[in-house]
């Protein structure tokens, strides 16, 4: 298998795919020391906390509340690696679950038939949603920045005018017992739905020809373009993609909530990204790791977990993310100038030597 890549002078080339250089794509440098800090305030947790943290049943809970945060991660992922932004995933979710709240409060079933027909309405709203970002950006070539924070305010304010600003309670009883009660392979319900959609968007970012070109268009948007790669559409499905996983998020939200809670995802595109860009897929586009990002998921939940073990306040789990992050933009930005200095280096030098000869 062959992997797009583009020089420093912005000229493509070709790879061959080796086993060690997938499994180190798949983690990623920087995913890499981010997990050593997610190890290290384990153990710190571990022994301040004692038994009361570290036991099975803490982290599968930790993994529940994760849940929904980890399906929308995936999205923007492939975001993030194009270079570009979607604050607009929480209001999308928000919608799409007030959509889909809507429909199944007209069916007014409890059984897994009306909440399949929620499901599909909260999918094809949030990948609505996506279409119109992802045509936006690419087609009309609007900043994304500007588009998704358009649609972040058109998005709730909907949300808002649909239900009046009061919050729909109609969630049918077996989708909100899958939340509460199912458990697949020991897994909670709503935490093994989010570890196959983790796998699954892994498997087509990193072995896929459309993560290659995800790759490609985040390193060198016109260097993809020139060998072939459809850059505009690709990032149409990339958010359409991205806003069909904020339905998809919806449902499991409405089914670990029992309600739409309009004002509650406040924050959600936020901490999103913020997980995203701790585990180490870099703002600056081309480079990323469905591994790290799961990695920036947890470490915010674990302290969140420990911080009231402990008897800290949780107030604190802002101070101690806005740290990381922003230690994670910055080993980012080192590490590329150092590749940069270093590839300059190496052409000075094979000038240096052609002329020698």
């Amino acid at each position: 298998m062959s992997t797009l890549e583009t020089t420093d002078t912005g000229q493509p080339v070709d790879r061959q795919e080796t086993g060690e250089s997938w499994i180190k794509k798949m983690t990623g440098a920087q995913s890499v020391w981010i997990l050593g800090v997610l190890v290290v305030i384990i153990v710190f947790f571990a022994i301040t906390g004692g038994r009361n943290f570290f036991s099975a049943s803490n982290f599968l809970q930790i993994s529940q509340n994760l849940a929904v945060l980890a399906v929308l991660g995936v999205g923007v992922t492939f975001v993030i690696i194009t270079s570009g932004i979607d604050l607009s995933i929480g209001s999308v979710l928000t919608f799409s679950s007030v959509i889909a709240a809507k429909v199944m409060e007209a069916m007014g079933g409890q059984g897994w038939g009306t909440a399949l027909v929620g499901l599909l309405v909260a999918i094809v709203s949030g990948g609505a949603w996506g279409w119109v970002n992802g045509f936006l950006v690419a087609k009309a070539k609007v900043p994304a920045l500007i588009v998704t924070l358009g649609s972040l305010s058109v998005a709730l304010g909907l949300a808002q005018v649909i239900t009046g600003g009061i919050d729909i309670r109609a969630v049918p009883t077996a989708l909100a017992d899958f939340a509460a009660y199912d458990k697949i392979l020991g897994i909670p319900g709503l935490a093994f739905v989010a570890l196959i959609v983790v796998i699954v968007g892994g498997i087509v970012l990193h072995r896929t020809r459309f993560g290659r070109y995800t790759f490609a268009v985040g390193s060198n948007e016109e260097a993809a373009r020139r060998v072939g790669v459809k850059v505009d559409r690709q990032l149409i499905y990339i958010y359409l993609m991205t806003g069909a996983l904020a339905g998809l998020g919806a449902t499991m939200y409405l089914a670990q909530f029992t309600t739409t809670t309009i004002a509650g995802n406040t924050l959600t595109n936020l901490n999103v990204i913020a997980a995203v860009v701790i585990g180490g897929t870099s703002i600056f586009g081309g480079e990323g790791s469905m591994f790290g990002t799961v990695v920036g998921l947890f470490i915010p939940a674990v302290l969140q977990t420990g911080f009231v073990i402990i008897g800290v306040e949780p107030f604190w789990q802002g101070v101690a993310v806005g740290i990381v992050l922003v230690a994670a933009v910055y080993v980012d930005q080192t590490r590329r100038a150092a590749a940069l200095r270093g590839a300059r280096k190496n052409r000075r030098a094979a000038r240096s030597a052609a002329t020698a000869k």
